[in-house]
Order: structure tokens, then sequence, then C-alpha cells
């Protein structure tokens, strides 16, 4: 009994809990199926972040990499070893590019915005 006891700093609420241990995330069955989608959101939500935040097109992988690696960081800490599972490295690789593109478009199309077009034409 002594080696299996393990301190928690905090004992999140299930659903947290769900996302943080990720070894419910097995794509046969559909409650790791909602548990992908709910990871897919959040990269789109994140990458409106990106948008609102960074608003910068150069920047927005850097900051998807930086949120991801914490997130890991997170996850690591909480469960006292790196997930094991595929399907968690291709999700996160999933996720990574999911946030970074559409928040590198976002980003682009709010930039462009910014460069006027000249309409007349110049005499040479």
């Amino acid at each position: 009994m002594a080696g299996s006891f393990r301190y928690k700093i905090w004992d999140p609420p299930l659903i947290i809990s769900q996302i943080i241990t990720m070894q419910e995330l097995q794509i046969k069955e559909v409650h790791g199926r909602a548990i992908m989608a709910a990871f897919i959101l959040n990269a789109l939500t994140g990458s409106l972040g990106l948008w609102k935040v960074v608003q910068r097109t150069k920047q927005c992988l850097d900051f998807t990499i930086t949120a991801h690696f914490l997130h890991l960081v997170g996850c690591w800490i909480y469960n006292g070893h790196l997930p094991s599972q595929p399907s968690v490295w291709l999700l996160n690789l999933v996720t990574i590019t999911l946030m970074c593109v559409l928040g590198e478009y976002l980003c682009m199309r709010t930039e462009m915005q910014h460069i006027p077009v000249m309409s007349s034409k110049v005499d040479l």
C-alpha cells in the first residue's frame, strides 16, 4: 500500500480530469470521440485567441507550440508520465496544425486590410 499512494495537489472535476489524463482518447468509443471533438474545438477557439492577442502571422506557430507544450508539461506533472498512446500524439499534431493554420489565416487577413491598394493609374 505504501507504494500505491500518490500525492495530488488538486483533484479536478471529472471532465477536466478526462482531458488532463488523456486515457479516454479512443476513436472506437463515443466518449473518446467527444473528447477529441473538445480538443478540436479548443484549437479553433485558440486560433481566435491568436488572432486577437498575437495579431502577427509570423508569431502564430511560436504561440501555438508554446500553448501545447505547456499543456503537455501540465499533463506530465499531473499524470507522472508522458502519454504513450499514438492517438494522443496524433490528436496533438492535428490540433497544433489546425490552430496554427487558422490563426495564421485570420492574422494574415487582418494584416492585408491595412495595406492600401492604389486604384488610380500612374503615368510614367
